[in-house]
This record gives structure tokens, C-alpha cells and sequence, in this order.
């Protein structure tokens, strides 16, 4: 199958994270997964890619002419895919995948994901959507979205919505499930 993944772009981030990125990585070559990513160098990005990659996935890389022009372009994509934008990113992105994940990260990942989640909700895709909540890290997010149900600005009963998992184990299950089902 071939999984979007939004991530964070930054090195500065805790080693535990990082070494999300690598299992993650890891699994999705070991399961003969195709890897859509931001095409881009820095992080959780770079490490999925990076062990994606060394464990036998096909890696596609769609990366903003911006972002290259930064010398930002990951060297290890079997596909490179580029854009004029951020926007097109997330469409093509959301376009080229299957199924969308997003591990932990800031503006850009809180950006794609919340973009999958509305633009399946008018129904312009069905692709399910995972976060993985590690170690709690959109527990608060969760919680926006509860309050913003309690004052009715979300339905109860939602056409469409994110699943969040706990630990990356939990996440391999939601995607067997799913990949069982095809």
C-alpha cells in the first residue's frame, strides 16, 4: 500500500522520536509498503524515509521547488515529485496515498493533517487517516476537538475523522486491518 506520512522536519527534537521514525521506517519496507513523504532532509522525515528505504520500501518524495531551492531535496527517493508549493504538497501527497499517518509533529504536520481531515469530510477522499498519539503528544489537540464537539462545532456522529493510536504497535494493527481488508 502506499502511506502518506506527515512528520516533523526537525533534528532538534528528543531521540525517542526520532527512533519513531526509524521503526516506523523500518516496518513499512519490511511489510513491501510504499513510503509518500515531504521529500525533504530533517528529522522524523528523514529517518522514516531513510529506514523505509534500507529495509526495502519504495520511497516517493514530493517536495515544494522552495524547499529544494534550500537544498533541503532528500537523496533517496526512488520518485521525486516536485511542486510549486505547500499546497500542492499536501494534494499530491493526499492524492499518492492509500492510507494517511502522522506521528508527532509541528505547523506543517498539524496543517496536512487537519487538510486530510476536512477535505475527507466535503468528501473529496475516504482514505482513512491515523494518528499516533506517543506518549500522549496530541492528547491536547484531542481535547480541542472534544470541546469543539461539546459546543456543537464538530457533529457527535462524524462522517469522517482521524483514528488515534497509542504506540506504534497499535498503528501496524490499524493498517494490517486495513490492508487485510483489500
Amino acid at each position: 500500500m502506499k502511506i502518506a506520512v506527515y512528520c516533523s522536519a526537525k533534528d532538534s527534537i528528543p531521540a525517542e522520536y526520532l527512533a519513531l521514525g526509524d521503526a516506523f521506517g523500518a516496518w513499512l519496507g519490511e511489510q513491501g509498503h510504499t513510503l509518500v513523504y515531504g521529500g525533504a532532509t530533517g528529522g522524523l522525515m528523514s529517518r522514516t524515509s531513510k529506514a523505509a528505504k534500507a529495509h526495502g520500501a519504495r520511497v516517493i518524495g514530493v517536495i515544494p521547488s522552495r524547499i529544494k531551492a534550500a537544498g533541503r531535496l532528500a537523496e533517496h527517493c526512488d520518485e521525486l515529485i516536485e511542486v510549486a508549493n505547500m499546497s500542492e504538497r499536501k494534494q499530491r501527497m493526499r492524492d499518492e496515498a492509500e492510507i494517511i499517518v502522522c506521528l508527532p509533529g509541528s505547523y506543517g504536520t498539524l496543517d496536512e493533517m487537519m487538510d486530510a481531515t476536512s477535505s475527507a469530510i466535503v468528501g473529496e477522499h475516504h482514505k482513512p487517516t491515523f494518528v499516533l498519539n506517543y506518549k500522549g503528544f496530541y492528547d491536547a489537540l484531542r481535547q480541542q476537538i472534544s470541546h469543539m464537539q461539546l459546543l456543537g462545532f464538530i457533529p457527535a456522529q462524524q462522517s469522517y475523522e482521524p483514528v488515534f493510536v497509542n504506540t506504534l504497535e497499535g498503528l501496524y494493527s490499524e493498517i494490517n486491518n486495513i490492508n487485510n481488508k483489500s
